[in-house]
């Protein structure tokens, strides 16, 4: 697990601590922010924190995959998911911290939102997260996903993504069983990756340990 750095006090800005050690399926990185005199719930200004985080996150070259405001302790705890094509390297993510924290900082400070103390968390996604968009199965090639179609179960190895099926329509192609299966991504349900520990040629270190958060 990597290390991590607290920030002292509430207005200070330091740089991020490095996580000790790389690899594995998800990465995070979070300057945690902490914010003066409580003010109204930020839950209450999810839409407007989306409008000010996703055209960061689009600049930078990625996808803001889901942003959500939940509880800890007397603050909020701001969670962001992003991704890329090509994953999101732990550089990017506290690259992406900064320029998020100081848009935030921004908006708090122009009275955007009335913002309660805050800890901002920013982070790529997990290999738990649902397979729900075309991109997510384009990401995921190579992967053993289990996923529903209509009322069949299967289980099987994501060959290639994008792939024509019949005119005008683009799905997946897995390899089920030994059995080549070309699928509509909408008859796709919600793919779920199976983790393969040992798997040498997957390319995706499902059996490396997972880093630890950048807090400053």
């Amino acid at each position: 697990m990597g290390s991590r750095a607290q920030r002292p006090g509430s207005g200070g800005r330091g740089g991020p601590e490095r996580p000790v050690g790389r690899g594995g399926p998800r990465r995070t990185g979070a300057p945690e922010r902490s914010r003066g005199p409580a003010g109204p719930s930020l839950a209450a200004h999810a839409e407007q924190l989306r409008d000010i985080v996703a055209p960061v996150v689009t600049a930078a070259g990625y996808d803001l995959e889901d942003l959500a405001i939940s509880r800890a302790g007397r603050r909020s705890l701001v969670r962001i998911v992003v991704d890329g094509d090509d994953g999101v390297s732990l550089d990017a993510v506290a690259e992406l911290s900064r320029g998020i924290s100081t848009a935030l900082d921004g908006a708090d400070e122009s009275g955007s939102f009335g913002a309660e103390a805050y800890t901002l968390e920013v982070t790529s996604p997990g290999v738990d997260r649902p397979l729900t968009e075309p991109r997510h199965w384009r990401r995921n090639v190579g992967r053993l996903v289990a996923v529903g179609v209509g009322g069949e179960a299967l289980v099987g190895r994501v060959t290639a993504a994008d792939t024509p099926v019949g005119t005008g329509d683009l799905g997946v192609e897995m390899d089920v069983g030994g059995e080549p299966r070309l699928l509509r991504y909408a008859e796709l349900g919600p793919g779920k990756v199976q983790i393969e520990f040992g798997r040498a040629d997957s390319g995706k270190g499902d059996d490396d340990p997972e880093p630890g958060k950048e807090e400053a």
